[in-house]
């Protein structure tokens, strides 16, 4: 499933005449892979012993690059350092409140309600997004 994906993003970058390197390569498959929304340190550190010249700063100018073609995007909740997630189906995002751990949540009857939102508003709607927050199981276990 992931490798499907990558594949659709790799493409996606060949149509805008963005240069796939080794590195770009390797943020993507960890993106992919990881499904952890790693924020650029979290990539860096992972990739650095394979790519010892690359910095932080190289990581997030190429997920700048990929949020600009529109196959990542970028998660800023709270304080805390920006996380990044892969573009696929629409899904929510739910949050822990202690250690900023955030999990994937797909619930498909919620894609109505932009529908309905234009119906009762009269507005034309491009997206929407919703936040859940609580304690992921290990900070609940920590807590009693």
């Amino acid at each position: 499933m992931a490798n499907e994906q990558l594949q659709e993003a790799v493409n996606a970058l060949k149509n805008t005449k963005v240069r796939m390197t080794p590195q770009r390569h390797a943020i993507l498959e960890y993106l992919y892979d990881s499904m952890s929304h790693p924020t650029a340190d979290d990539i860096y550190k992972a990739l650095e012993s394979k790519f010892p010249n690359m910095s932080v700063a190289t990581v997030y100018n190429n997920l700048r690059v990929f949020k600009n073609v529109g196959i990542v995007r970028e998660l800023t909740y709270g304080d805390s350092s920006s996380r990044f997630d892969c573009v696929t189906t629409d899904h929510y995002h739910v949050i822990c409140s202690d250690c900023g751990k955030i999990v994937d949540f797909h619930y498909p009857g919620l894609d109505e309600v932009e529908t309905l939102a234009e119906h009762v508003t009269g507005f034309k709607v491009h997206d929407h997004r919703m936040e859940i927050y609580g304690s992921c199981q290990e900070c609940k276990n920590m807590s009693h």
